[in-house]
């Protein structure tokens, strides 16, 4: 393989995943504040980092409940 097509795609795959991050933060903003400004006057992301893990079982749950 060339190193040059490896890059490439480790690239892409880096910024779908950025991608994905920053909309489930800026969701999270938008849908709970209070837990993300609690976060950061504590300067902790446990509590952000558990809020998009439920909200992520919360969406696979519901997909789930459709198939």
């Amino acid at each position: 393989m060339r190193w040059t097509g490896i890059g490439i795609r480790l690239t892409g795959a880096a910024a779908v995943l950025s991608v994905l991050l920053a909309g489930s933060v800026v969701w999270l903003l938008l849908t709970d504040p209070v837990r993300v400004a609690g976060a950061l006057d504590q300067r902790t992301v446990t509590p952000v980092v558990q809020a998009l893990a439920v909200a992520l079982a919360d969406a696979l749950r519901t997909l789930l409940a459709y198939l």
